[in-house]
């Protein structure tokens, strides 16, 4: 349960009840207050606690924002109770800076981790950002079928890789070779080669980005000549470029064919799939027959109705079928995948969407794609440019040259260390007023890499060398951004605040609610009437899956010595599986009411009772009990921390309000007071 009082549009818990300390925090720190401290020096105090003061300034941004939603309530009544719960998360802030909650290492690393998530959204560069989005936008107008030939090449030996991509390009487009034999001979990748590297049609942001790049920027009918992505080295033929045709809503039976059955299944499935259509024809509905023969599992309770697909989106055969469809309500033939044969219902065509209507979706994903990179590396280099970066290329040349001191056979094959390498004092590069030495790009270098490099080791020296920059750019403009970004310094602000209240609440209340055994097990003894068992019984009730298992089971409950173990062992064989099923504890008539209360008798089992699903009740409880009794110490805890808690902030409060009194300046007041 909790109890929540809303700042800024964000939420700040007052109390929280719950005995997992894991969960309070991530509860606590994903609804962060907005303490939006915009006080001014010249501004008119409204409030003060102890010596510290809010103005009315402030209030009235904090007020205004947590009521963006509705009308602002300036009765009275509601801006002194505004005033009642905002001080006192004030005095919880302040109690936490007095007591430098900032400094521990968990605050100090929880806030480094936030700060590096939150400036991914503020280290790039916004025209370039912007540029990128809108190019996704226009390319996803346009849909492109490709082919293509993969050659992969491993780190150690990238030139070995390019050479032969190199040759089979020089093949088609000199020799006029033919560029699906050549992909069915030479291609790595194993899901095209047999199709002649054929990949189907593809839109923006279904693919990386140079490849992407590659598709879009080949004229059709051409071959692309070689290029790397990360999965190795490409030639790629565009056979077609088309409008694009936007997304479908289908729904779908879908008949498998697991591997493990071989043709036995596909033959077993071809027989479902005749079925089917047979009771298409005779007019049975679709819907009825998903239920009946599909085995989709994420779709079957939805009707068989699948997410919207695009060009791309799938494999080839269901993008063929589903894009055939012409009307609403068409069925299809069936289709063989490898996931089994598929039979499809169009639901609903829609054309792309204005760009406005999906700016905001397409900017999310192109945050997350590789093209982002781009904005990033054009950023860092202003960021350089404006730091006065200088770099030595000498010092790392030196570096370079001294890479043969790591074996490449043996026991210490890769294994390197910063003692290895001499003159590590030597400046790399200089940023800022610092500058970063040989030895410390060495020590990220070891610590990235484990001490050891399995490759080319120049070629991964020069690798982690870019690393080690984009890192050191990173942290030094991430640090800047609270003084330079009042927006990332007010929502680090924000943040810090909230990890330091978490810290503070599970000092003074959840986490010594939890700990002081002595003090919850003296709060239960005094408040021990509150927690009550309402008539009920102990035992078991057994649930019986038909009459037949339910005779069964009534000899064997007959039998005075007979447990649940015995009872499941001789009932849920080989032959009756599932025949019962037993859940043993406490229960309150109130709550129970599948078996009667005064048919429970202690010792005996009950009446069967037929359920809606013609499954059978039995109860046999070991005790009843007609009046209420107290629940244990260990019965009741949940509830005793819960309401423990509350008594613990309650006086933590009062504490907090006699050492940070508040005074309200009733002049200021009347200005907001409506």
């Amino acid at each position: 349960m909790l109890q929540l009082i809303h700042f800024n549009c964000n939420i700040y818990f007052i109390k929280i009840k719950t005995q997992t300390k894991a969960y309070m925090r991530k509860l606590l720190l994903s609804a962060i207050l907005t303490s939006a401290f915009f006080a001014q020096s010249n501004a008119q105090t409204l409030f003060s606690y102890g010596n510290n003061t809010v103005t009315e300034n402030e209030f009235l941004n904090v007020y205004k924002k947590n009521n963006a939603a509705k009308n602002v309530d300036y009765s009275s009544k509601a801006v002194n109770e505004y005033i009642d719960l905002y001080s006192l998360f004030r005095m919880k802030v302040q109690e936490a800076n007095a007591q430098h909650l900032d400094t521990s290492a968990s605050v100090s690393a929880e806030l480094d981790n936030y700060r590096r998530q939150l400036s991914k959204n503020y280290l790039t560069d916004d025209e370039v950002a912007s540029r990128l989005v809108k190019e996704a936008y226009d390319r996803s107008k346009e849909e492109i079928h490709v082919a293509h030939i993969l050659v992969i090449c491993s780190v150690s030996d990238t030139t070995a890789a390019f050479n032969k991509i190199d040759s089979l390009y020089k093949a088609i487009t000199q020799k006029k070779a033919d560029f699906s034999e050549i992909a069915k001979l030479y291609s790595d990748d194993k899901g095209t080669k047999n199709n002649g590297g054929d990949i189907g049609f593809m839109t923006s942001l279904q693919t990386v980005y140079p490849f992407e790049n590659v598709a879009y920027n080949t004229p059709v009918g051409k071959v692309s000549a070689p290029f790397r992505t990360q999965f190795g080295y490409h030639i790629l033929k565009v056979i077609e470029k088309r409008a694009a045709r936007g997304e479908v809503k289908v729904a779908q039976i879908l008949l498998s064919t697991p591997k493990y059955l071989g043709e036995a299944g596909i033959t077993a499935a071809r027989m479902r799939v005749d079925s089917v259509q047979s009771a298409l024809k005779k007019g049975e509905s679709f819907e009825s027959l998903v239920k009946k023969y599909s085995q989709d599992k994420l779709t079957v309770d939805k009707d068989g109705e699948m997410p919207l697909l695009s060009v791309g989106s799938t494999v080839a055969a269901i993008d063929q079928t589903v894009f055939g469809l012409k009307n609403v309500g068409d069925i299809s033939k069936p289709v063989q995948t490898d996931y089994g044969f598929h039979i499809f219902k169009l639901l609903g065509k829609y054309p792309v969407k204005p760009f406005d209507s999906v700016k905001r979706q397409l900017k999310t994903k192109v945050d997350n794609d590789s093209r982002a990179q781009q904005a990033r590396d054009l950023y860092f280099e202003k960021v350089k440019q404006n730091n006065g970066f200088k770099n030595y290329p000498q010092a790392f040349e030196s570096l370079m040259k001294q890479t043969n001191v790591i074996a490449d056979t043996g026991k210490k094959a890769g294994v390197f260390n910063t003692e290895m390498f001499n003159g590590g004092t030597n400046t790399l590069f200089a940023m800022g007023g610092h500058s970063y030495s040989q030895n410390d790009f060495l020590s990220f270098a070891v610590s990235t890499t484990r001490g050891k490099l399995m490759g080319a080791k120049q070629s991964l020296f020069k690798e982690l060398y870019g690393m080690y920059q984009s890192k050191v750019v990173n942290d030094f403009q991430e640090h800047k951004l609270v003084e330079e970004n009042p927006e990332f310094r007010s929502l680090m602000q924000e943040y810090k605040d909230g990890i330091m209240l978490f810290e503070l609440m599970d000092r003074n209340v959840w986490g010594k609610a939890s700990k002081d055994s002595l003090g919850l097990k003296a709060f239960y003894e005094s408040k021990k009437d509150k927690y009550m068992w309402e008539p009920g019984f102990k035992g078991s009730v057994y649930t019986f899956k038909d009459e037949v298992s339910m005779k069964e089971g009534l000899k064997l409950l007959d039998q005075k010595d007979i447990t649940n173990e015995e009872v499941m062992k001789a009932l849920n064989n080989d032959k009756k599986n599932d025949a019962v099923s037993i859940q043993q504890g406490r229960y309150e008539f109130s709550k129970f009411t599948d078996v009667a209360s005064n048919k429970i008798i202690a010792g005996k089992p009950s009446e069967p009772v037929m359920k809606a699903d013609k499954k059978y009740v039995v109860v046999k409880a070991t005790d009843v009990y007609n009046q209420p009794i107290n629940k244990t110490f260990t019965e009741a805890r949940g509830y005793v921390i819960s309401a423990y808690q509350d008594y613990l902030e309650k006086q933590w409060n009062d504490q907090l309000r006699a050492k940070y009194p508040v005074t309200i300046n009733q002049d200021a007041l009347k200005k907001i007071v409506k």
